[in-house]
């Protein structure tokens, strides 16, 4: 849960800090505005008691001025450090740096602390992440947050040239879909898609990110004087709230096989923030699919599970477990990179059997719930005979805009990226001849509540 604060103080009112001096204000007003049962939008009004002091912008407490007065800005959630200090005083401290509210009246005192307890005390039993996800599944994507939270994870992505490189082509050569537009970043990571955006002109991007990464996107935020136009939301984007409606929505929600990870529903989550007339980047996804030829794997996978084959380990009978983990090995799919095949590159596509078959995924139309069973049906043409070990996976995604079309591909004929390929392993090969038909469905299952 998290919430916005914005404090309106006239000019020399407040003074933020290291804390070199105590200043009294006076609460004018207090409005508070509740959107989700998880997020606050409140707006002080105070005046000073004080003489003298100046304002200071520092860390993610953003301060600016209109007309005089002054607009100071902070984002908190539960873990942000909050105190009583004496009887009429509250302490706010966010990174390295704090600001004292020292309040002229109990009353005034009373109605500030009492209405931080109630949005820090907010209850998240009705989020929609956890309606739709289970325990297991919920501590799965803890671990994924404390993975993209490192920075060397960051790092991975960003250097993928490919992934980067179209990502910003795709943003600036369709600068006109943002130019002065409010855009949301989901899942932002170091929110270098927040800065394509303000790159091709946006106004103002409120920039999403769940994992712990997020307040080093704020120190990069802060760093480059971008602190007025992208807005880093610490929080899962299924318990945030923004204060207005977006033009544009950009992620990088993809996974392997397109669907891993579970991203891409927080993604279309965040379509409730979308004008009618808004845009998506990225607008839809393609998943390939086609049977392949190569004893390797197989050899591999086998050989891993013939340890349990052992009758005397240490003195021990391991082969009644021989075939559990035989099916353990076969059931996981796995990923090109791989240290156990020691693929490092995409695979050569003369192993393939057949043509591709294509499912398409139309992010603008598409339902959180859509994606939890996704059943693709598919009919395959043999080009050449053969054992069919498994089926390969790759995908493809398009950002649609005004001016051009731009697509990714992790397809095995193109430059590789960290999503690389994905191989799904049949437990015994079936033969097939050319000319044959091989037809059967492949089924994605998300996790039950």
């Amino acid at each position: 849960m998290s919430f916005f604060f914005l404090l309106l103080c006239c000019y020399q009112q407040l003074r933020l800090c290291p804390l070199k001096k105590q200043q009294r204000v006076s609460l004018l007003s207090m409005k508070i505005n509740t959107t989700l049962n998880c997020y606050y939008n409140i707006t002080f009004t105070v005046c000073n008691l004080n003489t003298g002091g100046t304002m200071t912008d520092f860390n993610t407490m953003n301060i600016g001025s209109a007309d005089g007065v002054w607009v100071f800005k902070c984002l908190l959630n539960k873990d942000t450090e909050c105190c009583r200090v004496g009887k009429k005083s509250i302490l706010i401290t966010l990174g390295y740096s704090s600001a004292l509210l020292k309040f002229e009246s109990h009353a005034e005192f009373n109605a500030f602390s009492n209405t931080l307890k109630k949005c820090r005390n907010q209850k998240k039993e009705n989020s929609v992440f956890s309606q739709w996800t289970e325990e297991v599944s919920a501590s799965q994507y803890s671990q994924i947050r404390k993975f993209y939270g490192c920075t060397s994870q960051q790092q991975n992505m960003m250097q993928d040239f490919v992934r980067t490189a179209t990502y910003h082509r795709a943003i600036l050569q369709n600068h006109i879909d943002f130019r002065d537009k409010v855009v949301l970043d989901v899942g932002c990571g170091s929110a270098i898609l927040s800065f394509f955006a303000v790159q091709a002109g946006a106004r103002r991007i409120y920039a999403d990110e769940a994992s712990s990464v997020a307040q080093y996107a704020e120190m990069l935020v802060k760093n480059n004087h971008l602190s007025d136009k992208i807005i880093v939301m610490p929080g899962k984007i299924e318990e945030i709230s923004l204060p207005e409606a977006v033009d544009v929505i950009i992620s990088e929600p993809m996974g392997y096989m397109l669907f891993s990870e579970r991203m891409l529903e927080s993604y279309l989550h965040s379509k409730q923030w979308l004008k009618s007339n808004g845009m998506m980047f990225l607008t839809f996804g393609d998943v390939h699919l086609a049977p392949f030829s190569d004893e390797q794997p197989y050899v591999e996978n086998y050989s891993r599970a013939n340890f349990w084959y052992q009758q005397s380990f240490c003195g021990v009978n391991l082969s009644s477990l021989q075939g559990v983990a035989v099916e353990d090995y076969f059931g996981q799919p796995i990923v090109m990179t791989s240290l156990i095949f020691f693929y490092m590159d995409t695979f050569d596509i003369r192993i393939l059997m057949a043509w591709t078959v294509k499912y398409t995924v139309n992010f603008m139309d598409t339902k959180e719930e859509d994606l939890h069973r996704v059943e693709i049906p598919f009919v395959f043409q043999m080009v050449q005979s053969g054992l069919i070990q498994g089926l390969a996976f790759w995908f493809d995604v398009a950002f649609v805009g005004s001016l051009v079309t731009v697509w990714l591909s992790t397809a095995p004929t193109e430059p590789l990226t960290h999503w690389y390929q994905v191989w799904c392993l049949l437990q015994t090969p079936l033969f097939a001849k050319e000319g044959e038909t091989v037809s059967g469905t492949v089924l994605f299952v998300a996790n039950k509540q």
